[in-house]
C-alpha cells in the first residue's frame, strides 16, 4: 500500500473466473443447427474463427451469478475477503435486468455494502473499459481496493438462424482484484470510440411500453468488424507502449479479446511476438465478450505462464465501436 505522502498506483493482486457447467462442442452446435435445417460444420467454424467449444448458461443463471463467482476466486488469490473491497466496476452488455446496474446486484451477493458500484457498457472492450477506470480512481484517492469484473450471458441474445454469428459467442465471467500500490502495476492505458459503426456490431432493439422495439439478437457484419479490428488493435498497442515508454521488446505477453484467432495472430505478428507469448483460449471459451480477457488472463496465471513481474498487454475491441489497451507489469 502507499503512504499518504508516496504517489498512488494500483496492480492486480488476484484473478478468477467462471464458465457455466454446459460446454457446447462445434458438432453439439451442427446439431443444433441442423435441427432448423442451417448447414454447417466443424471445419468451417474452425477455419473461420479458431472455435471449437463454447459454454453458456441454464436457465435461471445471470450474469451476476458468474461474476460472483470469478470474484470470489479473484478474492481468495489475492488473500482478501470481500470487506476489503470499496469499489465494484461490472463490464457487461447482457446485464441481470435494465436496472439496477449488475454490480449492484453482485455487490449484494458477495455481501459487500456501501461502496460505489457500477455497470460500464463498452461491449467486447468492456473490461478495459472498467479497468481503466478502476485504475483511475485508485490513483485519485476514491478507491483502494477493487473488483473489475466481465462478466456475460450472451448465449441469450444470440439468433440461432444466423451460424455467421450464433456459433462466435459463450458464456462466461472473469474477476481481478485491482489494488493501491506504492509499486507501478497498470502503466499505460488508452481507450477509443467511433460512433460512425454502430451499425456492423449490435443489438439494436429497446424496451418500450412494455414491449421490445427493434430485435433483442444480435447481428453483425464480420468482414466490416474485423477489418477494423485489425487496425485499432495495433495502433491502441503503439498507443500504450508509447506512453510507457516501453517497446514490443519489453512485451511478455499478449492478452487479447477471444474473438477470431486470426485477428488475435495478425496482432501479435504486427507487434513482432511470438506466437507462443499470444495467450488464446478462443478455442475453448469463444467470444465471450467482456469476459474475454480477465477469463484468459485468469487461465495464464493459473496455469503459470504470466508470472510476477512480467509485462502483459490487454487489448479489447468491440460494438459501438470501441477500442483500447492496458499495459501493465504483473
Amino acid at each position: 500500500m502507499t503512504t499518504s505522502h508516496g504517489p498512488r498506483f494500483s496492480r492486480i493482486t488476484g484473478t478468477g473466473s467462471c464458465l457455466p457447467p454446459r460446454k457446447l462442442s462445434n458438432a453439439d452446435m451442427v446439431a443444433m443447427l441442423a435441427a432448423r435445417g442451417i448447414e454447417t460444420s466443424d471445419e468451417w467454424i474452425v477455419e473461420r474463427t479458431g472455435i471449437r467449444n463454447r459454454y453458456f448458461v441454464a436457465d435461471g443463471c445471470n450474469s451476476s451469478d458468474l461474476a460472483a463467482t470469478a470474484c470470489r476466486h479473484a478474492l481468495e488469490a489475492a488473500g482478501l475477503k470481500a470487506d476489503a473491497v470499496d469499489l465494484i466496476v461490472v463490464a457487461t452488455s447482457t446485464p441481470d435486468m435494465v436496472f439496477p446496474s449488475t454490480a449492484s446486484i453482485l455487490q449484494n451477493k458477495l455481501g459487500v455494502h456501501g461502496c460505489a458500484a457500477f455497470d460500464v457498457q463498452a461491449v467486447c472492450s468492456g473490461f478495459v473499459y472498467a479497468l481503466t477506470v478502476a485504475d483511475a480512481m485508485i490513483k485519485a484517492g476514491s478507491a483502494r481496493c477493487a473488483l473489475v469484473v466481465g462478466a456475460e450471458v450472451f448465449s441469450r441474445i444470440l439468433n440461432f438462424d444466423d451460424r455467421t454469428t450464433c456459433v462466435l459467442f459463450g458464456d462466461g465471467a472473469g474477476a481481478v482484484v485491482l489494488q493501491e500500490s506504492a509499486v507501478p502495476g497498470i502503466l499505460a492505458t488508452d481507450l477509443h470510440a467511433d460512433g460512425r459503426h454502430v451499425g456492423i456490431l449490435c443489438v439494436p432493439g429497446s424496451v418500450a411500453g412494455g414491449q421490445v422495439t427493434g430485435s433483442p439478437l444480435l447481428t453483425m457484419d464480420g468482414p466490416a468488424v474485423f477489418k477494423l479490428a485489425v487496425g485499432v488493435l495495433e495502433d491502441a498497442a503503439r498507443a500504450v507502449l508509447k506512453k510507457a515508454e516501453r517497446t514490443e521488446a519489453d512485451l511478455d505477453w499478449l492478452v487479447p479479446h477471444q474473438a477470431n484467432i486470426r485477428i488475435m495472430q495478425s496482432t501479435a505478428r504486427k507487434l513482432r511476438l511470438p506466437l507462443d507469448k499470444l495467450i488464446s483460449t478462443v478455442d475453448d471459451h469463444g467470444n465471450t465478450s467482456a469476459a474475454s480477457v480477465p477469463l484468459a488472463l485468469d487461465v495464464a496465471v493459473r496455469q503459470g505462464r504470466i508470472q510476477r513481474g512480467d509485462t502483459v498487454l490487454l487489448e479489447g475491441v468491440g460494438g459501438g465501436f470501441t477500442w483500447g489497451a492496458v499495459l501493465l507489469d504483473f
